[in-house]
């Protein structure tokens, strides 16, 4: 199910620190969002350190992982975000 051009992303990344996979994965992935999501989308970014119950609570089992919390259906998405088309399909957006 592909998502409509009108709505609007919640997306919670968890990251560990300013490890160089977590500084790639906030510059991939904020590159996608700015390109596809351009002001349809809210990013937080949490610290996995910082933060260690809602990891919990999120049931995170690698990091970096994005969750998208909206729209239905929520998804996670693991890595560095470098696979653009991956992401991309992750999220529900079609490229036309």
């Amino acid at each position: 199910m592909e998502q409509e051009q009108g709505e609007y992303f919640i997306l919670r990344l968890f990251i560990a620190g300013s490890s160089p996979v977590s500084v790639r994965a906030i510059k991939n992935l904020r590159e996608i969002c700015e390109e596809f999501l351009k002001d349809r989308y809210e990013l937080e970014i949490i610290d996995a350190h910082q933060q260690p119950l809602l990891v919990r609570d999120e049931n995170v089992t690698a990091i970096p992982m994005l969750l998208k919390k909206k729209p239905d259906p929520c998804r996670r998405i693991i890595g560095d975000f470098s696979d653009r088309e991956k992401v991309l399909r992750g999220l529900g957006i079609r490229i036309k």
